[in-house]
């Protein structure tokens, strides 16, 4: 049984949203997404892909600015989150990359700029090593998936992880979030008012389910070792101050200290994807698209020229 998320359906998203259904291991799924058309049209499409803590509404300010070059730009929450369903399935990359190459397909789009955020990184890597005739350029800003977790982040079985999420509180979610940016303004607290508003969900418990079984699947599912497979024009944007790491709760200070490095992550995946571009952002933590905007575009817009 999808329980529809009907909070998190009346959250104010900048732009109408679509849906399309689709059929996932014997489940009718619907799958919301922003279909924002340019005023003048440069006949180029950019696909935007959220990370785990987050969904299409954070990304409003960048639709805007691409949509003002005259790129049409998808946004799609995947299946699992914000206003899309939130089945019991196998949550995978795979399968979460082909959820939106079924829907580039319904909108009859074959060619696409990727820009993945986060664990949307995660997702964008997949999605080009499986489509790489699809995608035209791909943008990995401050992605996880940098390093396998499995080989330093103690395992947690999934009905622990289902316990942690049902424990969630609006503070617990803006504490996490302030580990993503050096300095808190009060502009962010957007960011977690829009990921706390399934706290108030009729049905939290398939969500808190969904919450569980994608943290494994980032867990269990690392990218790491396929960077070297991309050959589509790549660029890297990656905040300098940024520490992320999944599970670092789980880590002592000293395991933590060694890893979620991203000034050097970053250097070593652009070795490993042959001809990228890396820009180093400095200051920035985890998102830069929403620390600095117009530094993120002005990178964006270079490379996309």
């Amino acid at each position: 049984m999808v329980i529809c998320n009907s909070v998190m359906a009346r959250q104010p998203y900048p732009y109408p949203t679509n849906y399309i259904h689709l059929y996932v291991e014997g489940k009718d799924v619907k799958m919301a997404y922003m279909d924002v058309q340019p005023t003048q049209p440069n006949g180029k499409n950019v696909m935007l892909f959220h990370g785990k803590n987050f969904n299409g509404y954070y990304w409003k300010d960048v639709i805007s600015y691409l949509s003002a070059k005259g790129y049409r730009v998808i946004v799609p929450d995947q299946v699992g989150w914000g206003k899309s369903d939130k089945p019991d399935i196998h949550y995978s990359f795979h399968g979460l990359a082909a959820n939106n190459k079924a829907l580039l397909d319904s909108l009859r789009i074959t060619h696409i700029i990727l820009v993945g955020h986060s664990m949307g990184g995660m997702l964008a890597t997949r999605f080009t090593l499986l489509y790489p005739g699809t995608v035209t350029k791909l943008v990995l800003e401050n992605p996880i998936g940098f390093e396998d977790y499995r080989t330093f982040v103690p395992y947690t079985p999934l009905d622990s992880l289902y316990s942690n999420e049902m424990k969630a509180t609006y503070e617990s979610y803006k504490e996490y979030m302030k580990s993503y940016f050096p300095v808190w303004r009060p502009e962010y607290d957007e960011l977690v008012n829009q990921q706390a508003a399934a706290l108030k969900e009729k049905g939290f418990e398939q969500t808190a389910w969904a919450n569980a079984l994608t943290y494994q699947m980032i867990y269990e599912q690392p990218v790491c070792y396929e960077f070297k497979y991309i050959h589509t024009p790549t660029l890297l944007i990656i905040g300098q101050a940024d520490r992320t790491i999944v599970g670092k709760d789980k880590l002592s200070k000293n395991v933590a200290a060694a890893h979620g490095q991203y000034p050097l992550l970053g250097e070593q995946v652009h070795q490993q994807i042959k001809g990228s571009y890396l820009v180093k952002v400095p200051g920035n933590g985890h998102i830069p698209h929403i620390q600095d905007l117009p530094t993120f575009v002005s990178i964006l817009d270079n490379f996309l020229k």
